[in-house]
């Protein structure tokens, strides 16, 4: 089976679950994994950004794996970011991730330090090389400062371990080259959420993205009505995406916003980690009532 056949689709990008003093709780990561099981998404991206990897000690980071793992073996795909601040932590997780059976890895070059092209390679190598997982680049120029370059791409997806890349950077046209770059049956998978369905149209095998979280069923149905070459309505359940994205990035944190939305369907993963800022009392009610729109939205798509 082809890596496109095997991994393409929509992966959620997890949040984290902690408890009331701030501490992983693996049994609330535990439900979390649940919750998207039977939602149509194909797996679930583990200590990416949206689940503060970055934020967690490389025991957390195991912990939350651990638990993911446990519950949802074999009915999700699961892509783990092995990203952190050092070479060595990154390998360190990447081994951990092939010891718990995950499906691929995944890394943002090092954090802090503006890394050259030749540094950023070595980096992803180690990390290639410290597993028989098959990898993932995370591009993600934003928040690590480096852009990836389609000839950095072409060289490492000659390797058969690499087989994708996550482009979150905003420029579909580098998506599609990376997409040319990468060869036939290279993975690319769209990350930024309000422009999914011009990823997908550029090229993109899927979509990782963190509001997908609130509302997996909608992605899912996009993701269908672009199969099914009816891009207009597409185009129209995009527009619904974005109102709601919109909303979301309207508070303190999108990640405070998604995990109290998260905990008003029963499903508690504690605040957010500090430096990400917790929604306050008073969004509470604003926050009910965008719940309560996705759901009439995705009712009103199942019921199409």
């Amino acid at each position: 089976m082809s890596n496109i056949e095997t991994f393409q689709g929509i992966y959620i990008a997890m949040y984290s679950a902690y408890n009331e003093q701030g501490e992983v709780d693996a049994e609330r990561v535990k439900k979390l994994a649940r919750y998207y099981v039977g939602t149509g998404v194909r797996g679930l991206y583990v200590g990416g950004s949206s689940g503060e990897g970055i934020l967690q000690t490389a025991v957390e980071r195991k912990l939350v794996l651990e638990a993911v793992m446990e519950e949802i073996r074999g009915e999700l795909k699961v892509i783990v970011h092995v990203g952190a601040s050092s070479t060595r932590e990154s390998m360190e997780l990447s081994r951990h991730a092939e010891l718990c059976g995950a499906d691929a890895i995944s890394a943002v070059p090092a954090i802090y330090y503006r890394l050259s092209e030749a540094a950023v390679e070595i980096h992803w190598q180690q990390l290639i090389d410290s597993s028989n997982l098959p990898f993932i680049i995370y591009n993600i120029p934003q928040t690590t400062g480096f852009q990836l370059s389609p000839k950095l791409l072409e060289k490492l997806a000659a390797q058969p371990k690499v087989i994708g890349v996550k482009m979150s950077g905003e420029s579909t046209f580098d998506l599609q080259q990376y997409k040319v770059a990468g060869g036939e049956d290279f993975l690319v998978f769209n990350g930024p959420d309000e422009q999914f369905l011009a990823g997908r149209i550029m090229g993109a095998d899927g979509g990782i993205g963190g509001t997908y979280g609130v509302m997996p069923e909608l992605f899912c149905m996009l993701n269908e009505l672009y199969l099914d070459n009816r891009v207009t309505e597409a185009q129209e359940l995009q527009y619904k995406i974005n109102a709601i994205i919109k909303r979301l990035l309207s508070y303190p944190s999108l990640y405070g916003a998604v995990k109290h939305i998260l905990s008003l369907r029963g499903v508690e993963t504690g605040g957010p980690r500090l430096p990400l800022l917790p929604v306050r009392e008073e969004n509470h009610h604003s926050l009910s009532v965008l719940n309560s729109d996705i759901l009439t939205l995705v009712a009103e798509y199942n019921a199409k």
